[in-house]
């Protein structure tokens, strides 16, 4: 009797800070410190003049940079730069082409952009999309860097451009970050012109914009650390060993790659974010676990969470076998997507739910709705299979190998003319040969060879 088959379970604004980057490289794997470079983009229109507490918006601006200039003296791996919009045509003539770079990146320049920012006068209109179209050719083009514009306007797009279009276009072809948006004294209608662009924060006094400066600039030079939890089905951050990918939500690019370690304390181990992306991150699990717009807080711990229960599952096969590389295909229920191709002697973990399995022996054999549980191997054991010897005595044929069950033929294997001789793995059962000689005219001339193959044990054949 035939060994059954078992499957077993075991257990108005003010002021607008826009930040983005390009030609940044997968930071995790950078054989090369990373070198930051700072765009001030500086907005030097006609209302700059404009009070914000006891002075003027473009005092407030000069002197807040050059602060922030003053503290980014020294730090290594940074190279700074600025550019003016609105400071060379007067308001009257509104020359929306009225940007310039006036100091370009440079070791040790920081003196010189302190210089030009104290001698800027403001005059004419507000060009934000011109000028950071224009900035993104101010960055020398090398690897290993991050790019970072700062804008300081005080007025939104005043000739005609689309900040939110172009920031989109710049972002979806990788060449800049999600933006970051500080308004003072901005108005809900000034905040949803400028949702599209990015991220915006609030700063309606002196002491508000510098300390979105200090934010800015820290985001721009540092990273963040993080944790992830990947959780089992009892919400226990247990799952391990696996890599977790993390992408730019816009662009698309990949930044980091992190094989998840349980560290010495038992826990998840914690691993460097940039805080200036915003991440879709993939956990490559089978199948994989995505989670996006993952957003990190400068100097802050940020715990990610993430449901990736898994177990086992294997292919044994009782007795000896003379498999040399079985294996089996794994599909999510009802899908025909294949997920993965598994050796069957080895044990996968899976995410828990319902598979269906095709274990690719002699004949194949398809098991549905296959339960992945929670810390447990589930096992399909199939009976150890038999040999069949083929020989064909004189002529070349054609020939078919069908399993018969319930008085039907299943189709299992051709057998190839060219040979003369065959040896196939196959499982245990009632089968028939059908075949006729190549040289025959007639069907007539069809024959058949009925044969049973037993576990361990070899049958022979003889077409002629």
């Amino acid at each position: 009797m035939v060994s059954p088959i078992k499957i077993i379970s075991t257990k108005s604004i003010s002021f607008l800070l826009l930040i983005f980057g390009f030609g940044l490289n997968t930071f995790a794997q950078s054989p090369r410190p990373i070198k930051t470079r700072i765009l001030f983009l500086l907005d030097a229109s006609g209302s700059m003049y404009a009070k914000l507490d006891d002075d003027s918006r473009i005092n407030i601006a000069k002197k807040l940079l050059c602060k922030t200039i003053d503290s980014l003296y020294g730090q290594k791996n940074l190279e700074i730069a600025l550019r003016v919009y609105g400071h060379t045509s007067p308001t009257s003539q509104r020359n929306c082409k009225d940007t310039r770079l006036e100091v370009p990146f440079g070791e040790n320049n920081f003196a010189a952009v302190k210089k030009r920012i104290n001698s800027i006068t403001p005059k004419g209109t507000t060009l934000i999309a011109h000028s950071l179209l224009q900035s993104a050719y101010d960055f020398p083009k090398e690897p290993y860097t991050r790019n970072v514009i700062i804008l300081i306007t005080d007025g939104i797009e005043e000739c005609s451009g689309d900040p939110c279009a172009v920031s989109e276009a710049l972002q979806s072809q990788g060449i800049v970050l999600k933006p970051f948006i500080i308004g003072i004294g901005s108005t809900d209608e000034f905040k949803k012109a400028f949702e599209c662009v990015g991220r915006y924060y609030d700063a309606n006094t002196e002491q508000g914009f510098d300390d979105a400066l200090k934010i800015v600039v820290s985001q721009a030079l540092n990273n963040t650390t993080a944790q992830v939890n990947l959780l089992d089905i009892y919400s226990r951050p247990t799952e391990t060993n696996v890599n977790m990918s993390f992408y730019d939500m816009n662009s698309g690019q990949l930044i980091y790659n992190y094989m998840h370690t349980i560290n010495e304390r038992g826990n998840p181990d914690t691993v460097l974010l940039d805080p200036v992306f915003r991440y879709r991150m993939v956990v490559h699990t089978i199948p994989p676990v995505i989670k996006e717009n993952i957003n990190v807080t400068p100097g802050k711990h940020t715990i990610i969470g993430v449901d990736a229960p898994q177990g086992q599952f294997t292919v044994k096969v009782e007795g000896l076998t003379n498999y040399n590389n079985l294996q089996c295909i794994m599909r999510n229920k009802g899908s025909f997507q294949i997920l993965h191709v598994q050796e069957a002697a080895v044990k996968e973990k899976y995410l828990v739910g319902k598979y269906d399995v095709e274990v690719l022996c002699l004949p194949r054999m398809t098991f549905k709705d296959v339960s992945i549980n929670q810390d447990t191997t589930t096992t399909i054991q199939l009976p150890q299979p038999g040999k069949l010897i083929v020989n064909c005595q004189v002529q070349d044929y054609y020939a078919d190998v069908y399993q018969i069950i319930r008085n039907e033929l299943v189709w299992v294997c051709k057998l190839p003319v060219e040979r003369r001789s065959h040896v196939l793995i196959i499982q245990p059962g009632d089968y028939k040969i059908v075949y006729r000689a190549k040289g025959a005219r007639r069907s007539s001339n069809t024959f058949e060879r009925v044969f049973k193959v037993t576990s361990g044990q070899a049958t022979n054949i003889l077409l002629n």
